[in-house]
Order: structure tokens, then sequence, then C-alpha cells
């Protein structure tokens, strides 16, 4: 006996379906309404975001310049004012030579101690200020501090300050006039 394939009881049927064009799908999604709304939303938000942080640099930007503004304001006070309390002392040696002027009989003896007074006066304001004497007899020359005006002979040994001509002053370690002096050869 011959075996028989088995046959599918169901009728199969062709039909000539034309072959259907798949759905096109868009690079983006086409947007609805609810897309649409979260889109303005997220631009308002940044929107908002994007005033806050210009506000904030503005703010920050007149801060600066208030702050260059007043410490240029500070440097013009520093500079006019510097010299006020060193003016101040020096009142009081004004005042003391003023007096001496006036004097109804001046004598001899009392000008001479009033003008001791005035310089002891005029000392302590420059030591009062930190305007320190250059006086150097006997140091060697330093041409940062001192300048010769001459050389002459002595026995000292060479480039030693003999005479003071005309004192020097520093003030804060910083030479304001420097010593005219004379120097050994």
């Amino acid at each position: 006996m011959k075996k028989q394939a088995k046959q599918d009881p169901s009728p199969v049927i062709e039909e000539s379906v034309p072959p259907q064009s798949a759905p096109e799908t868009p690079a983006e999604p086409s947007p609805t309404s609810s897309d649409a709304t979260d889109l303005e939303a997220r631009l308002q938000l940044a929107e908002q975001k994007a005033g806050e942080h210009h506000e904030a640099w503005l703010r920050a930007k007149a801060e600066a310049e208030n702050i260059r503004r007043r410490a240029q304001e500070d440097i013009a006070k520093a500079s006019k004012f510097a010299i006020e309390r060193f003016a101040g002392e020096l009142l009081a040696v004004k005042d003391s030579l003023e007096a001496a002027l006036t004097a109804a009989t001046p004598s001899a003896e009392s000008l001479k101690s009033g003008s001791e007074i005035t310089l002891k006066q005029l000392i302590a304001a420059f030591e009062k200020s930190g305007l320190k004497e250059i006086n150097p007899v006997g140091e060697k020359f330093d041409p940062n501090f001192h300048q010769a005006i001459g050389m002459v002979d002595s026995n000292q040994e060479p480039n030693t300050v003999v005479t003071v001509l005309q004192k020097g002053y520093t003030i804060a370690d910083r030479v304001l006039r420097p010593a005219l002096v004379m120097v050994a050869k």
C-alpha cells in the first residue's frame, strides 16, 4: 500500500493582492497638540531663565563698576590726604615760629631757646611721620643715599664721607633727598 501525504483540509486560496506600500514613518513625529504645548512651555521656561541670567549679569557688571569707582575714589582720597597727619604735626612748629616773631621784646637768648624748642618739635614731627635724617660723617660713601659734591685730601680711608654739606632724608626706606657730601680721595 502506498502512503498518501496528508493534505490540509482547508483549501488554499491565492489571491492576487497588490503589495501595499509600507506606511511612511516621518523623521520627526508629527506634533500633536500636547507636544506643541510642551515645547511652548519649555521655550517660555528657557526664555525666563535667560532673562534671569541676563539680569544677574547686569547686576554683577554694575557691582564691579561700583567697586572700581569706589577704589579709584579711595586712591584719590589717600593721595590727597596722605600728608594730613604730617601737616597736623607741622602746625605746632608754625605756631612756635609765629610766637617767636610776635614777642614784644625778643632777646638773643629767648630767640635761641625758642628756636631750639621749635627744632625739637620739628624733629618730633619728622619722627612721627617716618622721616629719617641721613648724616653720614665718617661712613663709607653710598651713592644710593649720598651725593658727592667733590673729593678732598684726608687722612681717612678713600671713599669715606669727610664733610656733610647738607643732610639727606629718607621716608619709609626711600630716599627723599640724598645727603650732599665731600668724600676723601
